[in-house]
């Protein structure tokens, strides 16, 4: 697992000055910073409840949370991701405390949540992880899983991907990453591939995790695609949801 980690480790690092460019990963567009704003306070319990955010990343969800009032521990594998993120809390005026370390290792608790954004589909055993961050939640606390079908879901998918990739190089749009994933490490990552939901409820479900439940986030998906440059937005649109669990 070591090597494999170090490997998405380095992949991250790399990535980590690229990775803010995107206004999705980054949430610096208005309107999907309040999306997210909406849906973490329609899932999480009433602040100021201490949440852990696993794979933080550069800290938009960590720093929304924060600003919503919760007690917020943000981790993440990559160093180079994290120091961005303890920039912007600065900056803010937000405090949230920042751990450098795996997804599988999270820092003590007890948190009343765990949270995780598009971080799921990174992990080698993501039910190992889940049964990790139930260890770490308070009696009655929550998981909370915001993810969507990455590979997309109906026939349309490849023609429309297409489409929009050939309008990228047209008009010269940016990758949102500095590099595509190594095909072999995506090989190895069992919800890279997901079409559906359901490969999320079952980890959380081997995980051990109790009544779970899927929402679609409708608002979020109108939102990231109302920021895209037509027709980009609705080609490359991807079902969105928030999985909830109970420990």
């Amino acid at each position: 697992m070591s090597e494999l980690h170090d490997r998405i480790r380095t992949w991250w690092d790399a990535d980590a000055g690229h990775y803010d460019r995107s206004s999705g990963h980054a949430l610096s567009d208005p309107v999907q910073a309040a999306a997210w704003l909406a849906a973490l306070s329609r899932f999480l319990p009433p602040p100021p409840a201490r949440v852990l955010d696993v794979g933080a990343g550069t800290g938009a969800m960590s720093l929304l949370a924060a600003e919503l009032g919760y007690m917020v521990t943000a981790i993440d594998l990559s160093d180079a991701m994290l120091a961005s993120a303890r920039v912007k809390a600065e900056a803010a005026g937000l405090d949230v405390t920042f751990v450098h370390g795996p997804a599988e290792e999270p820092p003590p608790g007890p948190f009343a949540a765990v949270i995780e954004r598009h971080v799921a589909w990174t992990l080698p055993e993501p039910a190992r992880a889940m049964r990790a961050w139930r260890a770490g939640v308070a009696p009655g606390g929550r998981l909370i899983l915001f993810e969507g079908s990455w590979r997309g879901e109906g026939p349309l998918v490849g023609a429309k991907d297409a489409v929009a990739q050939r309008l990228e190089r047209i008009w010269g749009i940016p990758e949102h990453h500095h590099a595509p994933y190594p095909p072999d490490l995506l090989r190895r990552l069992p919800l890279a591939d997901a079409s559906s939901p359901e490969p999320f409820l079952r980890a959380a479900q081997d995980a051990g995790w109790r009544a779970v439940r899927v929402h679609r986030l409708r608002d979020v998906e109108w939102a990231v695609e109302r920021s895209e440059r037509w027709p980009l937005g609705w080609l490359t649109r991807r079902p969105r949801y928030a999985i909830v669990a109970d420990a």
